[in-house]
């Protein structure tokens, strides 16, 4: 018989955090100087905070501000469908449950990144 370890909300909020920051640092060469996960019924918010790095913010400050937050919009997009498989196998195995979708967005303005899962 093998006995399954039930985790409470937030040893999975504070597990999902610890891994992204791990994804994060090693896929995308930056660590956010902070993340918070709630997981609220069937959806995991996963809010991180100083996501840009150097680079992202010189593009930001260029004279065509939308064309340079038009760019970075475009390329974490397709950084996030690229990594996809691994962000929702990386909550799937934290929350023992399947990942029905993984929604995105980032803030230019304030260097703020969102991660939504559905269950």
């Amino acid at each position: 018989m093998v006995e399954a370890s039930i985790k409470t909300p937030r040893e999975i909020e504070t597990a999902v955090s610890d891994g992204l920051v791990r994804f994060a640092q090693e896929y995308l060469g930056h660590r956010p100087t902070t993340i918070q996960a709630h997981l609220l019924k069937d959806l995991l918010v996963v809010r991180l905070h100083g996501v840009l790095n150097a680079a992202e913010r010189q593009l930001l400050s260029t004279s065509d501000k939308n064309r340079g937050r038009d760019l970075l919009k475009q390329v974490r997009t397709e950084l996030i469908e690229t990594a996809h498989p691994i962000l929702v196998s990386l909550v799937a195995e934290i929350t023992v449950a399947r990942v029905l979708s993984l929604h995105h967005d980032i803030s230019t303005v304030t260097g703020e990144e969102l991660l939504l899962f559905t269950f």
